[in-house]
């Protein structure tokens, strides 16, 4: 709903007492009563099942008599008006406060679209309670909900003038407020009339640009192409160790101001990067539309008249020209398989899956006509509730987020609005007899086609529709709504996780396959020594109690098969690290490029997604191919890359089919990097050899033939690498009505769940298949079912270690039989 601004004096308050934040009690009569204060927190809109919305603010007041006049919206929202006014004989010392303000419906809708942080508002019609963080937050004792008709928030954004003398006041008003002295006024040229070094001001419109991307240094890169009524295009490369300072463009077509600008050549024609001072602004390139900037660091000074006229002749040159290609933002209701778009939507929850991937819920208010795969989570450390009402469950679809997105969604908090780029609807095929084609939603790593997810800022028309679409869902599924009361408030915080509504439920059993002629036996005469653990094998029927690790990437373990060790995958900070140790000692090498590997042609390449169109590239990598290979005409079949980053390396995997990072040092031919890091990826998977028994390795040429099959082992017995398998590893508690035991998975798990170990780290089919065996043999809390009966084969061992001998067991020989039933979400 629009908030409306009214004549001077419109709408209740003028009976209203406003009264010090301090005299706030939770058993006083507040019904005649106001309360006032500076906005110094707003937090994000949360959808909410029983209210339709949710927001928390916090404001912060003086006791000085002051009045504020202005008008109401529908909804109780008063915008605008006369600036504060004070009683001079009521100026004294301000007794300072702040409250915690809870708003409900469509008053929170309002409030979240008209209201910023450091407004001055006035509340009345509020219902007061105990506030459950008090001692948390260090605020006062209570909180203020609003909602319904009775309630009314009335908002100033000009900022109270310090009280002074009528004489100070009258110089005041005499002196123009946008003036500044001495300033020169701004001037921008045509983006035809650049010439090489100079710094400059100017404004374009965008037709091409990536999302800011992390460099190499410390800085952030964004990579825009724009133009002006010259005709013609420029380049532009922003460097900024903050977000905030990028230019905020949500869709080509966007207006960018740019200052402090420098113009260079690049292959004969212009570009712009920034120089010290460097400051950008956004505006909506639709016509028609509000000249109200997005963004800016620091904060821009008020838009001058010959600003605004740029602003609107660039929008009415750029829609008379067939310059901009078709918007490709779509609401769900409307997605396609197999495509790209953009999704404007609100963040309901998310969950970490690996250390490079992360899962979003989100909705935009309408419904995907597809069947969507069910995508499954450890919500053990999930952000937002993950439990909706059932018409609202059937909106929200799982969104993967992959590699840098992934970092980048961390910042992201439940209850944001945002439009994610380059969103891709892939299909995956259902075996299951009578299934039809399921899509799910991935956002890949890379910045290729504007890739990437950003908040959608508070005047977007994106948002203001997202909130029209949702409201009207409330609306036509509301309820019979109960009274706010303090559950309210802790509506706002994220409630304890579960697996998301929608979810699989699957009904197993299992079946040994070993054909060992013994009996079953308890788990308490294991636990008691009987039979002996000599006896190798026993036959067990148990029910699983609990399991570890809940994570699934953690149950990934590298394994030697020659000496027998077993270590966890190295996470991808360590990794990381390795490569950028690697990258130091590039550094040191000498101008003329460091010997290359023995037998081998040294190259450059670009990452994958680069176009020459875009202008010079951030990085060019230093590759080393095989004299042999090449020969044999497979010469890019295996690649060697010096100097480059971990997501550097996995992005050329895409491209390579074998790539092997090297390091090199001055003078030396290049080498292995750390075994701690992996010395090969093919495509998605990546492979590490084992330090110990790999003393000897070292890149060699490769001796194979021409139709002979080249995989990871032999490259990896080629440099003497001895391979670490990827195996899965899980420790069960089993019980039955004598005791308790815990067992181990590991050498038969894959046969088990019937699912490789390779699969299940790089494939989400593989992944969901592990979940939804693991939450049938033991349902999470709340999710109701009974645990099955197990028909297992155990394999006893003994353990030495420093103090005492002990026997283990293991799972062998017995796999998970075909679901009896199977639920899948389906749209």
């Amino acid at each position: 709903m629009p908030v409306i601004v009214l004549a001077e004096g419109a709408g209740p308050g003028g009976h209203l007492t406003i009264i010090p934040i301090a005299d706030i009690s939770a058993d006083g009569d507040h019904g005649h009563h106001s309360i006032k204060g500076r906005v110094v927190h707003k937090g994000p809109l949360v959808s909410s099942a029983s209210h339709g919305f949710i927001l928390k603010a916090v404001i912060e007041g003086t006791t000085p008599d002051l009045t504020l006049d202005g008008g109401l919206t529908d909804s109780g929202l008063c915008v605008g008006g006369p600036p504060l006014r004070s009683s001079e004989d009521k100026c004294g010392p301000a007794e300072a406060s702040s409250i915690n303000l809870v708003l409900l419906g469509m008053l929170a809708s309002d409030f979240f679209q008209a209201v910023n942080q450091g407004d001055v508002v006035t509340a009345s019609g509020f219902a007061v309670g105990k506030s459950p963080t008090a001692r948390k937050d260090k605020r006062h004792s209570c909180n203020l909900l609003l909602s319904g008709e009775q309630a009314f928030v009335r908002v100033s954004r000009r900022t109270p003038a310090r009280l002074a003398s009528p004489q100070r006041a009258k110089k005041k008003k005499t002196s123009a407020p946008t003036a500044v002295p001495g300033a020169p006024p701004c001037s921008y040229v045509k983006l035809a009339d650049l010439k090489p070094g100079a710094v400059v001001n100017v404004y374009g419109v965008v037709v091409f640009f990536k999302q800011p991307f992390k460099s190499r240094g410390s800085d952030l890169c964004s990579i825009l192409k724009i133009s002006d009524q010259s005709g013609q295009m420029v380049l532009c490369n922003i460097f900024s160790a903050k977000l905030e300072t990028h230019p905020q463009i949500f869709q080509i077509g966007d207006i960018v101001r740019l200052r402090k600008v420098k113009a260079q050549l690049f292959k004969g024609s212009p570009m712009l990067i920034t120089t010290h001072g460097f400051s950008a602004l956004t505006f909506s390139g639709a016509v028609g539309a509000e000249v109200v900037p997005r963004g800016g660091r620091p904060a821009p000074r008020p838009l001058s008249e010959e600003d605004r006229r740029t602003v609107t002749e660039l929008r009415s040159w750029a829609a008379g020209r067939d310059l901009l290609p078709p918007d490709p933002s779509v609401s769900l209701a409307h997605v396609q398989p197999r495509s790209y778009f953009n999704l404007a939507c609100q963040l309901l929850a998310k969950a970490t899956v690996d250390s490079t991937c992360t899962l979003l819920r989100v909705w935009d208010g309408t419904r995907c006509p597809h069947a969507l795969l069910n995508v499954t989570a450890d919500w053990d450390e999930a952000e937002g509730p993950t439990s909706f009402g059932e018409e609202q469950e059937k909106l929200i679809v799982n969104v993967l987020v992959y590699d840098e997105h992934a970092q980048s969604a961390q910042q992201l908090k439940p209850g944001d609005f945002v439009k994610i780029f380059n969103l891709r609807a892939m299909v995956a095929s259902d075996k299951t007899p009578g299934r039809s084609e399921r899509l799910s939603f991935h956002l890949h790593g890379g910045t290729a086609y504007c890739r990437g997810v950003r908040r959608l800022p508070d005047d977007s028309a994106d948002l203001r529709e997202l909130i029209r679409v949702m409201q009207a869902f409330r609306e036509s599924h509301e309820g019979a709504r109960p009274q706010p009361h303090d559950s309210a408030v802790r509506e706002i915080r994220s409630t304890p996780p579960k697996s998301p509504g929608g979810g699989a439920s699957v009904e197993v059993s299992t079946e040994r396959s070993c054909h060992h002629d013994v009996g079953a036996v308890t788990l308490g005469e294991l636990t008691r020594g009987e039979p002996p653990p000599a006896a190798g094998v026993h036959h067990v029927r148990a029910q699983l109690r609990s399991y570890e690790p809940h994570r699934l990437h953690r149950a990934l373990k590298l394994y030697c098969s020659q000496c027998t060790s077993m270590q966890d995958v190295p996470n991808d900070k360590h990794v990381a690290s390795v490569f950028a140790e690697a990258y130091t000692t590039e550094l040191g090498t000498p101008p003329d490029h460091p010997p290359p590997p023995p037998s081998s042609i040294s190259g450059q390449v670009y990452l994958p997604g680069y176009h020459l169109a875009e202008g010079p590239p951030a990085r060019v990598l230093a590759i080393h191919l095989s004299e042999r290979l090449a020969f044999l005409g497979r010469a890019k079949e295996l690649i060697f890359l010096a100097g480059s980053s971990l997501q550097e390396a996995r992005h050329l995997a895409g491209a390579y089919r074998n790539v092997v990072p090297v390091r090199s040092a001055p003078g030396c031919h290049p080498t292995l990097l750390d075994l701690s890091a992996p010395f090969l990826f093919r495509g998605k998977r990546s492979f590490y050899g084992c330090k110990r028994c790999s003393k000897g390795a070292a890149i060699r040429e490769l001796t194979i033939d021409k139709d002979a099959v080249m995989d990871e082992k032999v490259i990896a017995e080629a440099f003497g690498v001895q391979l670490l398998k990827l195996v899965l590893l899980l420790k069960f508690r089993l019980q039955d009505a004598s005791d308790e035991l815990d067992v181990f998975l590991w050498r038969d798990a894959e046969s088990f769940f019937d699912v490789s170990a390779d699969d299940a780290a790089t494939n989400q089919e593989a992944q969901d298949r592990i979940r939804r065996t693991l939450d049938s043999l033991c349902p999470p809390k709340g999710a109701g079912g009974e645990r099955p009966w197990m028909d297992l084969c155990l394999a006893a061992y003994r353990v030495d270690d420093v103090e005492n001998r002990q026997t283990c067991y293991q799972i062998c020989h017995t796999s998970v039989k075909k679901a009896l039933s199977q639920k899948h979400t389906s749209q």
